[in-house]
């Protein structure tokens, strides 16, 4: 090996070696939460407090019940409209139904799909943390799905 090729070998390496050191020594990108804490004059306890996004919050800020609405998507066969109807209680979906619109025998076959495994994707989840992306094979279906979500959101409220 020629002493140009070796030393440029060896620069390359170093420079590797000197990226990892100093990618380990980084700091993390979430800080350290600190431990509940005891006042030692009234003996309680104090946890860290919480963020806007916490479940607790988004619990206060959507009534109980059950709500539906309509959203729709564009398929190859034009635009199509999904019925959802969700109970919600502190914030959580506690079941979901899916009421089917298909205007012909594809948009029938994927929106019953996307009705028969909607449940194991939201039931049991805070309704801000869902945005319901692809289900049984169906990735249209779920676009009306998210937009009869935000009008539940909404109506909710």
């Amino acid at each position: 090996m020629r002493p140009s090729v070796r030393k440029s070998v060896f620069v390359g390496i170093a420079g590797l070696t000197l990226a990892g050191t100093v990618a380990g020594c980084a700091p993390s990108a979430t800080p350290a939460v600190p431990a509940a804490t005891s006042d030692s004059t009234s003996g309680a306890t104090t946890a860290p407090s919480g963020t806007a996004s916490s479940p607790a919050s988004s619990a206060s800020l959507y009534q109980d019940g059950t709500y539906s609405a309509d959203g729709t998507y564009v398929s190859p066969n034009g635009t199509e409209t999904v019925g959802v109807e969700l109970t919600l209680a502190a914030g959580t979906v506690t079941a979901v139904n899916i009421t089917q619109h298909p205007s012909n025998p594809n948009t029938r076959k994927f929106q019953g799909e996307f009705a028969g495994g909607i449940a194991a994707q939201v039931v049991g989840k805070s309704i801000d943390e869902l945005n319901v992306s692809k289900v049984a094979g169906s990735s249209l279906t779920s676009g009306g799905f998210n937009q009869a979500l935000d009008k539940i959101k909404s109506e909710a409220q």
